[in-house]
């Protein structure tokens, strides 16, 4: 590697992106503002092109929403990828930028996700104009997340990652202090099915259960069996984990429903065990409710498999953060069981994502995909210095 590009690897980030803080401060409030629905972003998506073509830069909207830039010359070094959509949730903040929409709120922090990637997109234009980055960087900027299976599909199918070697996201964390980050090589998040059961029978009395199809007792041995079966007949050491969130049958407590119905996720850490118990499921469903003569009608809507983080993607966020923020800022995080639709880009390149500490120091400890979730706005500037110097280091070769 040359002495050039060494420089530009070591090229520190804080000092380029301080004039753009106060923009980017400014962007994020008003995109946290107007949240929109997965595959609705249509303002989000004309705010960031606008952005970005003020900048100097060429973005290319997608179908739909969405959009990308390329920023360099050469070939492509490695993508970056945020995810721009709002959760269907009532924001209840108090903030002055809170949601203008009812009932639509940046809950998940893709506002902060969206923010970073602008960020890095400016800071990388700065290089790129001074001569020095040296290489190609495609940032992306992806819709529907929230919408299984996820709006990453529409960008790989659009041909976005056909010439990208690798690519980078992160998510915010609010249980990790702003100004840190987390880490992990292997599964970061699980897999995540929706599975949706529906009973039918004739119906009766519950003093004659014998005469019918008893199908309360049914729905609550699927409730209990199901999960305990498939931890049976596949591998503990994947996970899989199948939780129930609602069961809903009858309307008296004397009369035997002749409808009910079960539903729930099912997870799991393991991209070949994920396959395994998507295709059981359909029998272990039928083998606990054999003894119960019931009408079994089995709905499996398949999500994502798990964000699995390659080792050499994950040192690379590793090297860029010791040098921006610090090794003592990068922690081991723990796997999260909730999906994440960035997993299908990682099965088409390697990549890697990390946890983005959003919590203020002393502060109140939030959770995602909760309407008082109010992320400190300085995870911006970490976000955009890892991500930026992550993508420095791609292009000069190292890591």
């Amino acid at each position: 590697m040359s002495a050039s590009k060494t420089s530009v690897a070591q090229t520190p980030i804080a000092p380029l992106l301080a004039p753009h803080l106060a923009g980017l401060h400014a962007f994020r409030r008003d995109v946290h503002s107007h949240p929109e629905l997965s595959f609705q972003e249509e303002r989000t998506t004309g705010r960031i092109v606008a952005a970005l073509e003020a900048a100097g830069l060429a973005p290319v909207r997608l179908l739909g929403t969405g959009a990308y830039v390329d920023i360099g010359e050469g070939e492509l070094a490695i993508g970056l990828r945020a995810d721009i959509d709002a959760l269907p949730l009532q924001e209840l903040t108090g903030l002055e930028f809170a949601s203008a929409h009812a009932g639509v709120c940046h809950a998940c922090g893709h506002d902060i996700h969206t923010t970073v990637m602008l960020g890095v997109a400016l800071v990388l234009k700065e290089l790129h104009d001074a001569g020095s980055l040296g290489g190609r960087v495609r940032v992306i900027f992806q819709p529907a997340e929230e919408r299984m299976p996820g709006g990453a599909k529409a960008v790989i199918d659009q041909g976005v990652l056909d010439e990208v070697p690798r690519v980078l996201a992160l998510h915010c964390e609010p249980r990790i202090e702003v100004g840190h980050i987390g880490t992990r090589i292997g599964a970061i998040t699980s897999a995540s099915d929706t599975i949706r059961i529906k009973l039918v029978g004739h119906g009766g009395h519950t003093s004659r259960p014998h005469l019918t199809e008893d199908l309360v007792f049914a729905l609550s041995q699927i409730a209990i069996g199901v999960p305990a079966v498939l931890s049976r007949r596949i591998d503990v050491r994947s996970a899989v984990s199948v939780v129930w969130g609602q069961i809903n049958a009858g309307n008296a407590p004397n009369a035997i429903p002749s409808v009910g119905t079960l539903s729930g996720t099912m997870r799991c850490l393991d991209g070949q065990a994920w396959e395994a118990a998507g295709e059981l499921l359909d029998d272990v469903v039928a083998q606990v409710a054999a003894p119960y003569n019931v009408e079994v009608h089995l709905e499996h809507i398949r999500g994502v498999p798990p964000v699995v983080n390659a080792p050499l993607e994950t040192a690379l966020i590793e090297d860029a953060a010791r040098g921006e923020i610090g090794a003592d800022a990068i922690e081991l995080t723990p796997q999260s069981m909730g999906g994440e639709d960035f997993a299908w880009m990682t099965q088409k390149r390697p990549g890697a994502m990390f946890r983005l500490g959003t919590r203020t120091p002393g502060g109140e400890v939030f959770d995602l995909h909760q309407g008082n979730y109010a992320p400190d706005e300085r995870a911006i500037e970490t976000g955009v210095r890892v991500m930026a110097a992550a993508a420095l280091r791609a292009v000069a070769g190292r890591g």
